[in-house]
């Protein structure tokens, strides 16, 4: 009696499993994200980091600027969200610049989408200095406190490293989602949609916070 009780339980625990198995399983690596060559050093090893490759003239990027602010702001605090400036030509690298120019400053949070409002929907390429400069200046950052923060060594060390992180991450196209210095994860293919692609975002979140918990037991 004993064995068939055994025999019962495991047979009705069964398609549970089969249910959690399917559900872990939902994304698989190369076909809905891509595991990067080496992981890449995230700024805060206790969280899971979740960071957003961009540029800023980018009409995909502008797009998602509202959708990926909302999944932000919806986070706990185990998720660090982090922005990185793609860049692989010389005007995206201007604008990566005026990023970390906008982290220097403490002004992330108030100019950011001006700077994207600027170029997706006024025309302003910002892809000269002086355009640059009085773009700041138009929204209250004096071109002297402008100009010392261009200069900076936090902005000069950013861009000097630029190159060699596009190469960590393997981004060839923005916006890209990178999980926790670990998966990239896209839109194209099996991943259609930059909601889809946050989904995969979740999955992956949820993957590493489970890694994290183990290794802190």
């Amino acid at each position: 009696m004993k064995r068939i009780m055994q025999l019962f339980l495991v047979a009705a625990l069964l398609p549970l499993a089969s249910l959690s198995y399917g559900q872990i399983e939902r994304y698989v690596a190369g076909t809905h994200y891509q595991e990067l060559a080496a992981p890449v050093n995230t700024v805060d090893s206790s969280k899971v980091e979740v960071l957003e490759a961009f540029w800023y003239g980018c009409s995909h990027c502008f797009r998602f600027e509202p959708v990926v602010n909302a999944w932000k702001d919806a986070q706990p605090d185990d998720v660090a969200f982090v922005r990185f400036p793609a860049a692989w030509n010389d005007l995206m690298k201007t604008h990566a610049k005026i990023y970390y120019v906008l982290e220097v400053l403490g002004a992330v949070d108030t100019i950011h989408q001006e700077v994207f409002n600027a170029i997706n929907l006024q025309g302003n390429i910002l892809q000269r200095e002086n355009l640059i400069a009085d773009f700041f200046e138009d929204h209250g950052v004096p071109k002297e406190r402008y100009e010392a923060a261009a200069s900076s060594f936090q902005v000069t060390s950013a861009m000097s490293r630029l190159d060699v992180r596009m190469q960590d991450y393997g981004i060839r196209s923005t916006p890209n989602m990178i999980v926790n210095g670990k998966y990239l994860i896209t839109t194209g293919g099996q991943v259609r949609t930059q909601e889809e692609m946050l989904e995969v975002v979740e999955f992956l979140v949820e993957k590493e916070r489970q890694a994290l918990r183990s290794s802190g037991d």
